[in-house]
């Protein structure tokens, strides 16, 4: 599946990308793999003693790449961003620094680059057994979010899989169970967001929940329980009740399941490539490919 996403990208421009921070070996390599991949042209920004030292580290060549200096991570993530609004980067991509770091500089109020939309993180998957790309959100920023929150992370997400070929994405609002319950706050959100898509307050996706995991993903498991809908057991995006559920799902079909993830920040002005120290380096270029098919699209992620 990533291999059709980076087919996807073929004949696009590479985008100038600010990649902060990348003074190990892991981040510095992945910026070059997408950069060899034709995805970007790396703006490498940080501590340049660091950066070099890396490269010489891993043998790399980054002559050809603009290095920005910075002193430390704090001020690679502020003049990564101050890059973007200048129009200098079309993307920003994570080094070796923590997340929050990185979002705070997004994420500030009169520096950063937020929009009208609620910043979320998606993972897309590629499980090996499951028959279709699966969206799984928010795994990584959003830790506890309200209901309107959630309705940005829904509608981020279904203008993700709309710009990587899912026509009309399924979207399944996962809880532990597929009936509404005030003892579950998760089954009444994820009423009030189906009852949202039907007023067009989330457009473009076909919502559906509460489900459980088992409902969502197998069409055997939502036959046995009665299900009646077009998002039982085919759905293409899950959406999650909160951070630490998302994390442990992801998590369980990477190292259970043997399923690849890419990564990428929605909602900002650019789309934000997070990349871990425990990704493959395809997971690395693929997780740059989506967010090039993002940026090239002016999908309302990037508004």
């Amino acid at each position: 599946m990533f291999r059709r996403i980076l087919a996807q990208c073929a004949g696009l421009d590479a985008l100038p990308t600010a990649v902060v921070h990348p003074c190990d070996v892991i981040s510095l390599s992945g910026a070059l793999d997408a950069a060899a991949a034709g995805l970007i042209h790396p703006i490498l920004v940080g501590p340049e003693a660091k950066i070099r030292a890396a490269a010489a580290e891993a043998g790399l060549d980054i002559s050809p790449f603009r290095l920005e200096p910075a002193p430390h991570s704090h001020a690679a993530a502020a003049r990564a961003v101050e890059l973007v609004r200048a129009g200098e980067a079309a993307m920003l991509m994570k080094g070796a620094l923590h997340t929050d770091e990185l979002m705070r500089e997004v994420v500030a109020a009169d520096s950063g680059l937020r929009t009208a939309r609620r910043i979320s993180h998606a993972f897309l998957m590629d499980v090996r057994h499951y028959p279709r790309p699966l969206v799984i959100t928010d795994a990584a920023i959003n830790v506890t979010p309200c209901l309107e929150e959630k309705r940005d992370i829904v509608q981020n997400a279904i203008d993700l899989a709309i710009v990587l070929g899912i026509k009309t994405p399924r979207v399944a609002i996962l809880s532990a169970v597929e009936t509404v319950t005030p003892k579950l706050p998760s089954t009444i959100d994820a009423a009030a967001l189906c009852k949202m898509a039907d007023r067009r307050q989330i457009t473009g996706g076909l919502v559906d929940g509460p489900l459980a995991f088992d409902n969502a993903v197998s069409p055997a498991s939502a036959e046995e329980k009665g299900i009646v809908s077009p998002v039982a057991g085919l759905a293409d995006i899950l959406v999650v009740p909160d951070l630490e559920a998302g994390n442990m799902l992801v998590k369980q079909l990477t190292f259970l399941a043997g399923a690849d993830a890419a990564g990428v920040v929605l909602g900002a002005r650019v789309p934000i490539v997070l990349t871990s120290r425990a990704d493959s380096p395809l997971e690395r270029v693929a997780s740059c490919a989506v967010g090039v098919l993002l940026a090239h699209s002016r999908a309302p992620i990037a508004a």
